[in-house]
């Protein structure tokens, strides 16, 4: 292993490389202006604090900054947000012109850009969350999760649920209808179905991840039809739905079967269903969300990054199996999580495969 060592004389640094095996714990640098390594992220649309995938992401490269005890900002660890898709090949350059030592792609909009500015910038190390790299590269990680299979044991709480409320039907809002989405879409069904076949899912998408407005309407009109509970995967529009469950559930009891449930996606969304019923009690409508382990996979990439031991032109998967993906169950009742743990044991040992399209 190449270790740094900054000698510091007459106030100029010099920087000797010196072949030893020392170890990341022994190669910290006592100088204030000592760059180990560094990681930035670029967003994807909708802000880091989108209570949603950028924000998901943003915890892992924060955990992951405190962990080697680095400040934010250069040097350590940041963010450049994206606020349009125009936005993501101007990002990339910044980071790069930053030095900094590892870029990551939130979502699949910044393929195109990432690989570009991978191209052009092989002694940087780029890591793509939630797709597969349009090009092999050996300086690019792509970071998956079978999502489906999160959604999957969604379907199950959501199908559980609603024969416990005499529904036969349940609700699914998606973002754009891209293969990402459409797999959430294809799980969340299949669970669904593996408890009662003869549940309908209302299968509906905004064809946008920031029109909230759209969003909202939609599940207006997808509660007022008879779906009690709706999983959204829509990034920041999501924050609609719950919206759209409010508006119903502060004028009911905690106890009314026409209560509006939500499914929360990518990280737990329990805070976002907190509200107060029509007699001023605390609740919460948040039945479980559909979770994507993106800070601690993040924390992981981002240390092999570190160590030298990049995954560099391969794709990095995280599922049920190896504790990438899984389904909050805070808010379920006995019965639903015992349905849960039943088809979550299923997936894992092999005797369930779930779909990731739609047929």
């Amino acid at each position: 292993m190449v270790s740094r060592r900054n000698l510091v004389i007459g106030g100029v640094a010099v920087i000797i490389v010196v072949g030893v095996g020392a170890t990341l714990a022994q190669n910290k640098h006592t100088s204030t202006n000592k760059k180990d390594f560094s990681v930035a992220m670029i967003t994807d649309v909708g802000g880091v604090d989108d209570r949603s995938f950028n924000q998901s992401a943003w915890k892992g490269v924060t955990d992951w900054g405190k962990s080697h005890h680095l400040q934010k900002g250069k040097n350590g660890y940041d963010y450049f947000a994206s606020k349009t898709n125009a936005d993501f090949a101007p990002n990339f350059q910044q980071g790069v012109s930053a030095n900094y030592d590892l870029l990551i792609g939130v979502g699949y909009a910044t393929n195109d850009a990432l690989v570009e500015s991978a191209e052009k910038n092989k002694n940087t190390k780029y890591v793509l969350i939630d797709d597969q790299a349009k090009k092999p590269l050996k300086n690019v990680a792509s970071m998956m999760f079978k999502q489906h299979e999160a959604s999957y044991l969604a379907g199950v709480a959501a199908a559980t649920k609603a024969q416990e409320l005499g529904d036969k039907k349940v609700g699914f809002i998606g973002g754009m209808s891209s293969a990402t989405i459409k797999a959430f879409q294809a799980g969340y069904i299949a669970g669904v179905k593996s408890v009662d076949p003869n549940i309908t899912v209302d299968s509906q998408f905004i064809e946008s991840f920031t029109d909230t407005a759209k969003s909202k309407t939609i599940a207006d009109a997808m509660y007022t039809s008879g779906s009690h509970i709706i999983f959204q995967a829509a990034g920041p529009a999501g924050n609609a739905v719950f919206t759209s469950a409010k508006d119903i559930d502060t004028k009911l009891t905690d106890t009314d079967k026409q209560k509006a449930w939500v499914i929360g996606v990518d990280m737990d969304q329990k805070s976002q269903g907190a509200y107060k019923t029509k007699d001023d009690k605390a609740s919460n409508l948040t039945l479980a969300s559909a979770v994507k382990k993106i800070p601690s996979s993040v924390v992981k990439l981002a240390n092999q990054a570190m160590k030298g031991h990049f995954p560099g032109g391969k794709t990095v998967t995280f599922g049920l199996n190896n504790g990438g993906v899984g389904l909050t169950t805070d808010n379920l009742d006995s019965k639903e999580k015992q349905a849960v743990q039943k088809a979550k044991a299923a997936v894992k040992a092999g005797d369930v495969t779930v779909p990731s399209k739609m047929k």
